[in-house]
């Protein structure tokens, strides 16, 4: 499903009272949200659907694979999910 799909979802859930740029803005302002908590570095919890948090990724040492040179891949922020109880059994 991509972005304009969930669109399409979330209008059909609304109901016929909701115009197409109804949905879109509601979920451009869920994932702007969503944005807003990770660049705080706080986990953003949906209850029911799932936790997204930033991990720190330690420096490590990789191989180039063009060149077969080790090289030193510097330390990162990633933005890591975990999926809820209610999700993991609707994929089930």
């Amino acid at each position: 499903m991509n972005k304009a799909e969930l669109v399409h979802a979330v209008q059909k859930t609304l109901g016929k009272e909701a115009s197409r740029a109804e949905a879109e803005r509601a979920v451009h302002a869920v994932i702007e949200a969503v944005k807003t908590g990770l660049k705080k570095d706080k986990a953003v919890q949906l209850v029911g659907f799932g936790t997204f948090k930033v991990s720190l990724r330690k420096a490590r040492t990789g191989i180039n694979p063009s060149t077969k040179q080790k090289m030193k891949i510097p330390a990162s922020k990633v933005v890591r999910f975990s999926a809820g109880k209610d999700l993991k059994a609707k994929v089930k």
